[in-house]
C-alpha cells in the first residue's frame, strides 16, 4: 500500500474526510468482506499504522509482502489490520525476529493464504454456491455458506498448519549441521507430463482443467503418502523432494506405473538429482534443482533418470547395487555359502554421458524397479 503522509487526509485528524474505498464497490461484496474480516473499515493505511506504533514506511513494507494492493489514503483498513501490524512490529521490537526476517514472514504467509483463497473460491465455494432453486442468484446463496464456512475452516486450517509446522520443526532438529538446516543434502525430482503443449491445442479447457487436477491430485498424495514432501505444481510438472534418494525413488517409480496404468493420462518422466539444496520460503534453489530439471528434459517416455550422486547415494543406502555384475557376483557368493541372496528394489543402468547446458557433462543413470527392467 503506497501510502503519502502529506497529502490531504494523511493526519487523519485535519477535517478532510478521507476518500472511501467503497464508494463504488457492490454492497454484498462489502457485506462479504465484513463477515469475513469480522471488522469494519475505519482506518487508513496511516492512520493503522499510527494506531499500531509503527511507520507508514515499514507498515507499507509489511502490507505489500503480504501481496496487498497499495489503496492510497482509502479508508479501507480494520482492527484486525492494526493488530496484524503491532503483531509483527512487537516480534521485531522483542528481538525474536529481524525486520527482514518479519517481512519474509509476511511474505510467505500471503503467497501461500492467497493461493490457498484462490483455489477454495474458484474449485470449492464455486461449486457450492450453485443456486439450488430457480431464479436464485449465486450472490443470494453466498452469504449464509460463507456464513456457516467460514468458522470450520479457520480451524481446520490452523489444525492444518500446526501439523506441518511439528512436521518441519522435527526434519529441522534432527540436523545435526546448524549450516544444513539451510543449505541441505536432498533428494529433488521433477515429474513433468509428456506432451502437454500439444495436448493443449487439442483438448477443451474444461477437459485440459480436469487432467491437471488429476495429475496433480495423483502426484500430492503419492509423495505425501511416501514420506516425500511436495514444493510446487506448475500444471504439467510437479516437483517434490525427500531426505533420501530411497524415498524419492520409490515415489518416482510408482508415479510411473500409476500414471501408466490410466488410459485417459500422458506419459510421465521423471529426472532426479541428490545434494546440497538452498531452502527459501517453502521453495528449493541450487544447481541440484537445476540438474534434476535438466534430467527431466531429457528422460525418456515412462523413465526415470537420476544423476550420480543419487546413483551412489541409493548404492550407499543399499537400494541398490553397484552394477548388475556386482549383483550377480552377490547372488552367487550367496548360493555357495546357502545364504539368501541380497534384495535390492531398484536397479540402475548408466546413460551415455552427455552435455547439459550450464551444467557440463552429466552422467545420468536409469532407474527402474528390480525385476521391470529389460
Amino acid at each position: 500500500m503506497t501510502v503519502d503522509d502529506t497529502g490531504p487526509g494523511a493526519e487523519g485528524d485535519d477535517g478532510l474526510e478521507p476518500r472511501r474505498a467503497d464508494s463504488a464497490e457492490d454492497p454484498l461484496a462489502l457485506r462479504l468482506e465484513h463477515l469475513i474480516l469480522g471488522a469494519e473499515r475505519r482506518y487508513t493505511p496511516f492512520q493503522a499504522a499510527r494506531s499500531a506504533g509503527v511507520s507508514v514506511e515499514l507498515a507499507t513494507r509489511f502490507w505489500r509482502a503480504m501481496g496487498f494492493a497499495d489503496i492510497g489514503q482509502a479508508k479501507a483498513l480494520t482492527e484486525a489490520d492494526v493488530l496484524a501490524l503491532r503483531r509483527l512490529s512487537g516480534l521485531v521490537e522483542a528481538g525474536l525476529l529481524s525486520e527482514a526476517m518479519a517481512v519474509q514472514v509476511a511474505r510467505s504467509t500471503g503467497q501461500t493464504t492467497a493461493r490457498l483463497a484462490d483455489w477454495q473460491i474458484d474449485s470449492f465455494l464455486e461449486g457450492l454456491t450453485e443456486p439450488p432453486e430457480p431464479g436464485m442468484t449465486r450472490t443470494e446463496v453466498t452469504y449464509p455458506l460463507i456464513e456457516l464456512l467460514l468458522p470450520e475452516l479457520q480451524e481446520f486450517l490452523v489444525y492444518v498448519w500446526r501439523r506441518q509446522l511439528a512436521a518441519a520443526t522435527g526434519r529441522v532438529v534432527q540436523v545435526a549441521d546448524d549450516e544444513e538446516m539451510v543449505d541441505r543434502r536432498l533428494a529433488v525430482a521433477f515429474a513433468d507430463l509428456v506432451g502437454f503443449t500439444r495436448l493443449t491445442r487439442r483438448m477443451e479447457e474444461e477437459e485440459l482443467g480436469e487432467l491437471v487436477e488429476a495429475f496433480e491430485t495423483t502426484a500430492a498424495d503419492l509423495v505425501a503418502a511416501r514420506g516425500g514432501r511436495l514444493i510446487k505444481t506448475l500444471g504439467d510438472e510437479v516437483l517434490y523432494a525427500a531426505d533420501d534418494a530411497g524415498t524419492a525413488a520409490e515415489i518416482a517409480v510408482e508415479l510411473i506405473e500409476t500414471m501408466a496404468a490410466d488410459q485417459t493420462m500422458p506419459e510421465l518422466r521423471v529426472g532426479m538429482a541428490f545434494g546440497t539444496v538452498t531452502t527459501r520460503m517453502g521453495d528449493v534453489f541450487g544447481t541440484t534443482v537445476n540438474l534434476a530439471s535438466r534430467l527431466t528434459s531429457i528422460a525418456p517416455r515412462d523413465a526415470v533418470l537420476v544423476d550420480a550422486a543419487f546413483a551412489e547415494e541409493l548404492v550407499r543406502g543399499e537400494a541398490a547395487p553397484a552394477s548388475e555384475a556386482t549383483h550377480d557376483e552377490q547372488v552367487a557368493e550367496a548360493r555357495k555359502r546357502g545364504a539368501e541372496p541380497p534384495w535390492y528394489p531398484f536397479a540402475l543402468r548408466p546413460v551415455w554421458q552427455r552435455p547439459v547446458r550450464g551444467l557440463g557433462v552429466v552422467e545420468p543413470w536409469l532407474l527402474t524397479r528390480r525385476g521391470a527392467e529389460s
